[in-house]
């Protein structure tokens, strides 16, 4: 078990212990989604790293790329310093980092427990900007294998910690408002491309010279700003004494919306049908999701083809180069609008299932989603081409809601007290989910193009397949009821772990905005994530209204 904490070595200190991170008395709690934000909205830049594939495919040639002798292999791109990479070759630090995500959130997830939020920032922190420094220095020196082992592993091992390092600490500040704030900190993650990729764009035009596509430069700017950003969100958690509670709040009682009155061991939940079923619901809604998310913008070209730019008698395969490149800059506005339903749907969802319950919001969420990838595809023969982006944006917008969700649904069923590391054993869901979803959509319309099958009906199938993955989340969501009292903790032994873990006892009601006030301090915290969230949100905007011009 030691060798699961080393991650905790980096960072000693008592001033980084969970102990030391405990609220005064008049501390305002929503101080804490804002720190949370500022880590995910770093880390989420994870989804906008495509930005760079291009410019370091001729990260050598610079205007042009320097292929490699016909017959290399993986082994020369990951140490040739005098041929460019290929995208395929740089598309596995996408690869590694949502398996390193899933994966490093499961092994530390319980010390996370243990050594308490601020700590896990810090880690997060330094694994995420340190892996884009090493990144840099990999583009400076043309060394592949570095760029794997910096951004790829290393700074996955910083997603997965930055992201599930605020969960346990929301839902036990906001026991009255768990969807809605595990929202607002898992909003940050989808909205970190927003910034990230059109500030890289920015950057890298800035650095760019006669001999450099200005990358590496742009990686270091990012890891060094990223580094302040997700530090000041570190030092902003604070957890909240033992036995608190918003004033006037007092617990639902368990039978009204499935919530546990009691807490599973980490241990225990993987025991449970409840873990393994909540695990399908949320890999079978994000395998459709992301299979979407990965072809979003070839999917638009290929159905709709010439209609996109007035031309409706001209399918994809007729259009011309000059044609090609006009409606690939209206897909990328598809993306960009996706992307924005995928942020809004990460707070609206989870805020819904505060007042509706989880399991009923993902009902709602396999029942619609079942109707709309079934009409899509009708949509789009049609030609209806604003029913068919809207419906698309519903879709990933329950993408989102799925991930904001999932932890109040966890913490619903398994209690509080280990929740964050629960979540993070199930986020393995989401890295096989990963694998599963574009495997689907990317060899289907493979087999299809192959089979001669037209352009505008490749995603056909796939679109009726996803809809049963659905009609299978659908049924485990069904299954899911509460957790038989033999696999609760008793109430001595939840005691003793809140006696080890040295947190004090507090009044209830006598911490922040619970007691009515919203201060200074609060306000300029809400402003350092807000702004750049809306200067994000305002670039993305810009580009997805071209769909509809």
């Amino acid at each position: 078990m030691t060798t699961l904490t080393q991650p905790g070595g980096l960072v000693r200190g008592g001033w980084l212990d969970r102990a030391a991170t405990v609220a005064h008395p008049g501390f305002n709690r929503w101080l804490v989604p804002p720190a949370a934000l500022a880590i995910h909205l770093c880390i989420g830049m994870a989804y906008g790293f495509s930005v760079f594939w291009l410019p370091l495919s001729q990260a050598i040639g610079v205007s042009k790329a320097v292929a490699c002798p016909a017959g290399s292999g993986l082994m020369t791109a990951l140490f040739t310093t005098s041929c460019d990479w290929k995208v395929a070759d740089l598309g596995w630090m996408f690869t590694l980092f949502f398996v390193l995500l899933g994966s490093s959130a499961a092994i530390w997830g319980g010390w996370l427990e243990r050594a308490g939020p601020r700590k896990a920032g810090v880690v997060a922190a330094l694994c995420w900007s340190g892996g884009l420094m090493i990144g840099a220095l990999g583009v400076y020196l043309h060394q592949l294998w570095l760029l794997w082992l910096g951004p790829g592993v290393i700074g996955g091992i910083g997603l997965g910690l930055g992201y599930i390092s605020p969960v346990s600490t929301l839902i036990k500040w906001f026991p009255d408002k768990r969807g809605m704030a595990t929202g607002m900190a898992i909003m940050g993650f989808g909205g970190g491309a927003m910034i990230g990729s059109p500030l890289a764009a920015m950057l890298m035009n800035h650095f760019k010279t006669p001999t450099s596509v200005g990358v590496w430069q742009t990686l270091a700017v990012l890891g060094g700003v990223y580094l302040l950003y997700m530090l000041g969100g570190a030092f902003g958690y604070r957890v909240p004494p033992h036995g608190w509670r918003p004033e006037g709040w007092t617990p639902p009682r368990a039978e009204k919306k499935m919530i546990s009155a009691g807490n599973v061991h980490l241990d225990d939940a993987l025991k449970t049908p409840q873990f393994w079923l909540i695990w399908a619901v949320l890999c079978l809604n994000v395998s459709a999701g992301i299979g979407v998310i990965g072809m979003a913008s070839p999917m638009l070209q290929e159905i709709f083809g010439g209609s996109l730019i007035g031309k409706p008698g001209l399918g994809f395969a007729a259009l011309d180069a000059g044609q090609k490149a006009t409606i690939a800059v209206i897909a990328a506005g598809f993306a960009g609008f996706l992307s924005l339903f995928n942020i809004v749907g990460r707070i609206v969802w989870a805020s819904l299932s505060d007042h509706i319950g989880r399991k009923n919001t993902y009902f709602v969420f396999f029942a619609l989603g079942i109707a709309l990838y079934t009409a899509t595809p009708t949509l789009g023969h049609m030609g209806d081409k604003a029913l068919f982006v809207l419906a698309f944006g519903v879709i990933l917008s329950m993408y989102g809601g799925s991930f904001a969700t999932v932890p109040a649904y966890l913490a619903d069923i398994f209690g509080t007290q280990y929740v964050g590391a629960i979540h993070g054993r199930l986020l393995t869901a989401w890295s096989t989910a990963g694998i599963v979803g574009p495997v689907v959509v990317n060899y289907i319309r493979e087999f299809n193009k192959a089979a001669g099958v037209p352009a505008d009906r490749f995603y056909d199938v796939t679109l009726y397949i996803l809809a049963g993955f659905l009609v299978v989340g659908m049924i485990c969501n069904a299954l899911v009821k509460p957790v038989d009292a033999k696999y609760l903790i008793p109430e001595k032994e939840a005691a003793a772990y809140e006696t080890a873990q040295a947190l004090p006892s507090g009044p209830i009601g006598e911490y922040g905005i619970g007691g009515g006030r919203f201060d200074v301090r609060t306000a300029l915290a809400w402003l350092a994530v807000g702004l750049p969230l809306a200067w994000g949100v305002e670039q993305t905007l810009a580009k997805a209204l071209i769909i509809f011009q």
